[in-house]
Parts: C-alpha cells; sequence; structure tokens
C-alpha cells in the first residue's frame, strides 16, 4: 500500500495551519465520504481533534500541546491508509483510567511504529478515532508489537 505524506514544511507559514485544518476536514470529517477500516467499521472524525492530534507539547508534564507538529502533519494522510491496511498490527488499546488493555480500543501499527487508535463501539460497527502519530522510541514500539492482539 502507498502512503503519500503532506509537505506541510513546504506551505506557507501564514497559512499553513489553515490550509492542513482544511485538508483535515475535506479528508476526514465530511460525512459525504466516510472513513472505512479495512474489516468494514466506520469511523467518525471531527474538527476539533485536529489539536489533539497534530499539536505537539513543548513540557509533556504539562501536555500543554503547544507545538504544531509538522512531522505528525506530513503522516496525516496516513491515517485512512492505515485503517484500509490489511498487513496492519492490530493490537488492544491501552485504557488509562482502567489501566489495562481493552478490546474497545484498537491500535493500527504499521510502517515501524505509526499508530492509529480508534475506540469502537460494542456492536463493533462504528468507532471514533482517537489519535495517530508515529513513535520515536524503540521501546515504546515494541511495547505495542508486544501489546495483546485485538480480537472482533
Amino acid at each position: 500500500m502507498a502512503y503519500k505524506k503532506l509537505k506541510p514544511h513546504k506551505m506557507d507559514e501564514a497559512t499553513r495551519e489553515a490550509q492542513l485544518r482544511q485538508i483535515w476536514k475535506d479528508e476526514y470529517c465530511d460525512k459525504a465520504y466516510p472513513v472505512s477500516t479495512h474489516d468494514g467499521i466506520l469511523v467518525s472524525f471531527y474538527e476539533d481533534m485536529f489539536d489533539h492530534c497534530f499539536f505537539e507539547s513543548a513540557n509533556w508534564k504539562k501536555k500543554d500541546k503547544s507545538i504544531l507538529s509538522l512531522n505528525r502533519l506530513e503522516k496525516m494522510l496516513w491515517i485512512k491508509d492505515t485503517l484500509a491496511d490489511e498487513t496492519a498490527l492490530m493490537k488492544k488499546g491501552w485504557d488509562k483510567s482502567k489501566k489495562k488493555y481493552v478490546n474497545n480500543r484498537r491500535v493500527n501499527f504499521v510502517k515501524d511504529g505509526y499508530i492509529v487508535v480508534i475506540s469502537i463501539n460494542k456492536a463493533l460497527t462504528k468507532a471514533r478515532f482517537i489519535t495517530a502519530f508515529e513513535f520515536q522510541d524503540d521501546s515504546n514500539k515494541e511495547e505495542v508489537k508486544n501489546s495483546p492482539d485485538w480480537i472482533r
């Protein structure tokens, strides 16, 4: 599967964020073109998810999400590609509040460390996008690879 990258670093800095928000809206939030996983789960995306997904924290302890991440933005289209990729590893997601792996969160893992996390309804027909990013730390990649498999 071909994973296409955007070129946010080549966009005009004054209008870059607005352009990228529009791409997010057109590619993911427009209900006329729904996004589905390779196994038929319809995934919902919302405009306000842009900030959580594409901003990074200057201070990880504060989780301030103050820096627009060009690295994350160049891979914006990978979200759809990852969800559609039949070869992606599918792992149970970690529920921070319950401190355990849960089957209603699915992590699709591809391309040596890029993940997309979705929250799936009980009927296993619909999901909500949670986040997507590329691991920078090999130990975190291994932790996800070694987590329990997601089972339909």
